[in-house]
C-alpha cells in the first residue's frame, strides 16, 4: 500500500507543476536533447603515417621557400657607433642637452636595390622590454634624425626622398594612440617638459602634418612598440620612388647625415642604419623559414620512427600467429 500511495502522490505533484516550470524545458529536438548520432574515428597506421609524412613534406617545402625568399632580399647595414663617438661623448654630458651634434657616414652601394626600399634604425644591447622601462615608456625615444643623400655627380649630393607616414600598424595609429582633444596641442602640454634626449617636444614632432603629430606620430608609435630582444631594428622611413629613384636605389656613393640624440656607449650598446628590400614573405629574417624547416625535419624523423615501430610490432604479431 505504501509504495502505491507514494507513486500516486509523486504523479499528482508532477501534474500540479506550474506551467512556467514546463516552459523552461529544452525543445524536443535532437540537438537540445543530445540525441545526435555519434561517430568515433579510428585511424589505421597507414593513414596516420601518411598524415605525418605529408605534414613533414609541407613544412620542409615551406621552410625552403621562405629561406630562399628571405635570401633574395638585398640589405646593407651601416654601424655608426664608432664614427659618431665624438657626438656620443658630448651627449653623455647632461650640460650639453641643448646642443646639436651631426655626423656624416659615407658608404658605397655596390648593387642596385630595386623596388620598395625601407630604412630601419637598429640598436644592439638595449633591453626595451625591461619592466622598469615599460612602466616609464615616455622617458626616452632614442631616435636620431637620419637623412640619406645620393652622390649624383662628383660633387653634387641630392637628398633621397623618403616617406615618414604609413609606418605603423593600423590599430596602433587609430585605436591605441590618441592625442588630447584639442586644436592646439601645445596648450594641452603646457607646464610639461620634454625628456632630456628628445630633440623636440611631443607636440612638435611634425608641425607640417597634424595627422602625424603628437602621440599619433609614426616615429613615436613605432618606437613605443616594445621589442622582445635586446638587438632589434625598427622601421624609420620608406623610399619615395620619384625622379632618380623610380626603380629603387641606384648603385653609387651615398652618405647618412645623422643628428645624434642619444648616446648608447654608456651601456655598451651600438647603433646602425639598415637599408633593405622586401619580398612577398617579408624581410631578410630567417626565423620563420628555419622554424618550418626544423619542424618538418623533426616530423619526418618521427614519421620514420613510428613506421619502424609499426613494422616491428606487425612482424612480431605475425610471428606469434604462426
Amino acid at each position: 500500500m505504501s509504495q502505491k500511495y507514494i507513486s500516486v502522490t509523486y504523479r499528482t505533484k508532477m501534474e500540479r507543476r506550474p506551467e512556467r516550470d514546463l516552459s523552461r524545458q529544452p525543445d524536443n529536438t535532437a540537438m537540445k536533447q543530445q540525441q545526435l548520432p555519434g561517430h568515433q574515428l579510428h585511424f589505421s597506421a597507414p593513414v596516420v603515417l601518411s598524415i605525418f609524412f605529408a605534414t613533414a613534406a609541407f613544412c620542409l617545402c615551406m621552410g625552403i621557400i621562405l629561406i630562399l625568399s628571405a635570401k633574395s632580399t638585398k640589405e646593407i647595414e651601416i654601424n655608426y657607433t664608432k664614427t659618431c663617438a665624438n657626438c656620443s661623448e658630448m651627449r653623455e654630458d647632461a650640460s650639453n642637452f641643448n646642443e646639436e651634434c651631426t655626423c656624416s657616414i659615407p658608404f658605397y652601394l655596390q648593387e642596385k636595390m630595386e623596388g620598395n626600399v625601407y630604412m630601419y634604425y637598429k640598436l644592439y644591447g638595449f633591453y626595451q622590454n625591461l619592466y622598469r622601462y615599460i612602466l616609464s615608456r615616455s622617458n626616452s625615444q632614442l631616435m636620431d634624425t637620419i637623412i640619406l643623400s645620393y652622390n649624383l655627380h662628383t660633387s653634387i649630393y641630392i637628398k633621397v626622398p623618403m616617406l615618414k607616414t604609413e609606418l605603423t600598424w593600423w590599430t596602433d595609429k587609430y585605436v591605441k594612440f590618441q592625442n588630447p582633444s584639442s586644436s592646439n596641442l601645445a596648450t594641452k602640454f603646457a607646464g610639461t617638459t620634454k625628456p632630456p634626449n628628445w630633440h623636440k617636444p611631443i607636440y612638435e614632432l611634425d608641425m607640417d602634418d597634424p595627422g602625424n603629430n603628437g602621440f599619433i606620430n609614426d616615429d613615436f608609435i613605432v618606437w613605443m612598440r616594445t621589442a622582445a630582444f635586446p638587438t632589434f631594428k625598427k622601421l624609420y622611413r620608406r623610399l619615395y620612388r620619384i625622379h632618380y629613384f623610380v626603380e629603387g636605389l641606384p648603385a653609387g656613393n651615398y652618405s647618412f647625415n645623422i643628428l645624434y640624440n642619444f648616446p648608447v656607449t654608456k651601456f655598451q650598446g651600438e647603433k646602425s642604419v639598415v637599408l633593405s628590400t622586401m619580398t612577398w614573405s617579408g624581410g631578410s629574417g630567417l626565423f620563420l623559414g628555419l622554424a618550418y624547416t626544423v619542424t618538418g625535419a623533426l616530423t619526418w624523423l618521427a614519421s620514420f620512427a613510428m613506421m619502424a615501430i609499426h613494422l616491428m610490432l606487425k612482424n612480431k604479431k605475425s610471428s606469434f600467429s604462426q
